[in-house]
C-alpha cells in the first residue's frame, strides 16, 4: 500500500498549496506521512456526520475541499464542533487533507468538473492565472445551442438534488450557447462577466444586490446552486485520478453524504 505522504504528495502534485489564496488553510491537517493507505474516502465538508462515515467504513485518508480550520482557533478539545470531528477521525486512525482553492482553479479541478459535469466543451479559464494558461479562476465554454429554461433543466439534472434547487434570473427562452461557470460563490467574478461573450453564468451564493446590479448592467442570465452541489461534481474526478494512478492498491469511496446546510424550504 502507498503512504500517506505517497498519496499527498499525489494530491499536492495535482492541485499545488502554493496555487491557494493567502486566506486559505490547505494541505494535511492531520496524520502520519508514514502511516499506509488503504481506504481514501472524498467529501465537501469536514462535517462530524462525514468523519463517523469515513472512520466507520475504515477509511486511512479523508480528502475534503473545505477546510476544517479555515480561521485560527485555541482549542482543538472535543467540546468544540471541530474539536469533535478532529478527535473522531484520530481516534479512528484517519488521516485529513484539504484541497480548497487550490483545487478550485486546477485542470480537473472545482470549477472545471462542473462545467463538464454540465456538458460544457472548449473550456477555458474566465481569469487565467497567468496570460494563456489553462488553470485560473472559473470557466468558460459552450453548449449546443438551448434556452435559458432547458439549460437550467439540465443544471438541475446533472448536479445532486438539494433543498436549495435551481434559481433563475433571466427569460426562460433566452438563446444559451456560452456558459460561465464557478464552483462554490462566485459573485467576485460578476463584473469581470459584465459586456463578455457569455450568456449565462453558473454559481452559487449569489446575493440579491450583487446579482440585481449584474443584470441592470446588461449581464448574462444568472443561474444559482447549491454551495455542495456544484462542488460535489469534482468529488468522482479527483477520485477517478486517484485510481486511474494507484490502481488497486487502495479502495476510493465518494461520499453522497449532503452536508449543504439547508434541509428544507415551503
Amino acid at each position: 500500500m502507498p503512504t500517506l505522504e505517497d498519496v499527498v504528495d499525489l494530491l499536492h502534485e495535482w492541485y499545488p498549496p502554493a496555487t491557494a489564496m493567502d486566506f486559505d488553510a490547505v494541505g494535511l491537517v492531520v496524520g502520519d506521512p508514514e502511516a499506509e493507505v488503504g481506504k481514501v474516502m472524498f467529501a465537501v465538508d469536514p462535517t462530524l456526520e462525514v468523519a463517523h462515515e469515513a472512520v466507520e467504513w475504515g477509511a486511512d485518508l479523508v480528502v475534503v475541499h473545505h477546510p476544517l480550520f479555515l480561521t485560527p482557533v485555541s482549542s482543538v478539545a472535543a467540546t468544540t464542533p471541530k474539536g469533535r470531528t478532529l478527535h473522531t477521525l484520530m481516534s479512528g486512525g484517519c488521516a485529513l487533507l484539504a484541497a480548497h482553492t487550490n483545487a478550485d482553479q486546477a485542470l480537473s479541478g472545482v470549477s472545471e468538473s462542473m462545467a463538464y459535469a454540465l456538458g460544457l466543451r472548449d473550456l477555458a479559464p474566465i481569469v487565467p492565472a497567468a496570460p494563456g494558461s489553462a488553470t485560473g479562476q472559473g470557466r468558460v465554454g459552450t453548449v449546443d445551442e438551448t434556452t435559458l429554461g432547458a439549460f437550467a433543466a439540465r443544471v438541475a439534472d446533472a448536479l445532486p438534488t438539494t433543498a436549495h434547487g435551481v434559481r433563475v434570473a433571466g427569460e426562460s427562452d433566452r438563446v444559451v450557447r456560452r456558459v460561465a461557470v464557478c464552483g462554490g460563490a462566485g459573485d467576485f467574478l460578476l463584473d469581470g462577466l459584465v459586456g463578455e461573450d457569455v450568456d449565462v453564468f453558473v454559481t452559487s451564493d449569489l446575493r440579491h444586490h450583487r446579482a440585481g446590479e449584474f443584470l441592470e448592467h446588461g449581464g448574462a442570465a444568472l443561474v444559482d446552486v447549491a454551495h455542495w452541489a456544484a462542488e460535489w461534481t469534482w468529488l468522482p474526478v479527483v477520485e477517478a485520478r486517484l485510481r486511474e494512478t494507484l490502481g488497486d492498491r487502495v479502495e476510493t469511496r465518494v461520499s453522497t453524504r449532503c452536508t449543504d446546510p439547508w434541509t428544507f424550504r415551503h
